[in-house]
Parts: structure tokens; C-alpha cells; sequence
């Protein structure tokens, strides 16, 4: 079981302004956890997320380099966001930017 969890009380500036898609969500749970790398399970239970809701969109932010794998313990992949992405850069700034505003 997964130590980190996404609240869904407190919303992020990005879930806020942008929308609750599941991309975003997936999106914007491991920009706010960018030192740790996840399995694929670990991020459904973390978000609440449907399995196959997660397997609908994640395999998109993958092949566009927004996620990737970070290492493999034994068969397991696991994931993290890409800092160096463009977009991953634009939401950080967009983050930064609009923080003290909500």
C-alpha cells in the first residue's frame, strides 16, 4: 500500500483551474511527488483511481515522455514525472505563478 495519498480535500491549483481529468490528476500527483518513483498500482490507490480508467490514459502520458520509468524491481516498473518535459515545465511555472492567488 501506497505511504503517499492524493486528498481529495485539499485540491491543487492545477486540479482547480485546469480540471479533474484523470490525466491531470495522474499529472499532478507526481509533480507533488517529484523524489519518489511509483508503480503503476501504486498510483491507482494512491488517486482512487478505476484501473481501468488509469489504463485508458496513462500509456498517452508515457509514450509523450511526460512519465517515465525510473528503474524495475524485478518485473515492476516504476514511474515518475519528467522535469525536463516541456509541459512539466510550463505547469511548474503555472504553479509557481498562481499560488498566492487561490
Amino acid at each position: 500500500m501506497s505511504i503517499l495519498k492524493s486528498t481529495t480535500k485539499h485540491e491543487s491549483i492545477l486540479i482547480k483551474t485546469l480540471g479533474n481529468s484523470p490525466k491531470l490528476r495522474i499529472i499532478d500527483f507526481l509533480l507533488d511527488n517529484p523524489l519518489f518513483d511509483f508503480s503503476k498500482k501504486e498510483i491507482i490507490e494512491s488517486l482512487g483511481m478505476s484501473k481501468k480508467t488509469f489504463y485508458k490514459y496513462f500509456p498517452d502520458l508515457e509514450k509523450c515522455g511526460i512519465v517515465t520509468v525510473s528503474r524495475k524491481i524485478g518485473r515492476v516498473k516504476l514511474y515518475k514525472i519528467n522535469p525536463n518535459h516541456p509541459l512539466i515545465k510550463m505547469l511548474r511555472e503555472y504553479e509557481k505563478t498562481t499560488r498566492n492567488k487561490f
